[in-house]
């Protein structure tokens, strides 16, 4: 390596801010796109794991109190028609139809069952929609980036192989500043995505799980209130 070659070398900035500052603006535009990426996805990721773990706590909090044994009745009025734990939101929205299929006469209307098994079925639908929110994202965050952070680093190479032509040199102190600084285009693709699809992989499985809960209370919800329609 000849002297002039290797101050080239070592007054290349190799740090990830000068690489970026080396970058063109194409390249550039793909790191802070991919850097945006993945702030964004670690704000979900953060986000969800506080929601979900104080949905669980919330379920256990109510599963205790529903078989505190406690009437129904004063629970539904304890908690009212529009609670904000998701459990008590299942049971007021079983509980709303229950009495809106009385008769005066304290008889249920024909069908009460199915309705209520319908009701409680949408409020869970609703609370799986919010639970879900955010985790499309995750994936589209862990499916793309690679691909973002490759057509970086492909432009990279593509400029540095122009920046050999022009210096006609083919010294590995001329090279590397370009392929470094467009290799860190899939450095940051990979930064975002790993992350992404580890956690919507798990973000998924924790409400699948929350929501099979919510599923097997209405289902024990609703045999309670079927006997007392047999009685």
């Amino acid at each position: 390596m000849t002297p002039d070659t290797l101050g080239v070398a070592t007054d290349v900035d190799y740090s990830l801010l000068g690489l970026y500052a080396r970058a063109t603006l194409t390249v550039q535009l793909v790191m802070i796109s991919l850097v945006l990426a993945s702030v964004w996805g670690w704000a979900v990721i953060i986000g969800k794991l506080i929601v979900f773990r104080k949905a669980r706590a919330e379920a256990q909090r109510f599963d205790a109190e529903f078989w505190s044994g406690e009437p129904l009745d004063e629970l539904f009025d304890k908690l009212g028609e529009d609670p904000e734990n998701p459990s008590e939101k299942v049971f007021a929205s079983g509980m709303i139809e229950w009495r809106r299929s009385q008769k005066d006469d304290g008889r249920m209307i024909p069908g009460a069952e199915a309705r209520i098994d319908r009701s409680m079925d949408v409020a869970i639908v609703k609370e799986a929609e919010e639970l879900n929110r955010g985790l499309p994202l995750l994936a589209t965050i862990g499916s793309t980036a690679p691909f973002i952070g490759l057509f970086g680093t492909v432009w990279g190479i593509m400029n540095a192989f122009i920046e050999i032509a022009e210096q006609q040199s083919t010294n590995l102190a001329v090279v590397a500043p370009g392929i470094a600084e467009a290799l860190l285009a899939t450095g940051l693709g990979l930064l975002a995505a790993i992350p992404a699809v580890i956690f919507y992989n798990k973000l998924s499985s924790d409400s699948e799980r929350i929501v099979a809960g919510y599923e097997a209370f209405a289902d024990e919800f609703a045999t309670i209130l079927s006997r007392q329609v047999e009685s």
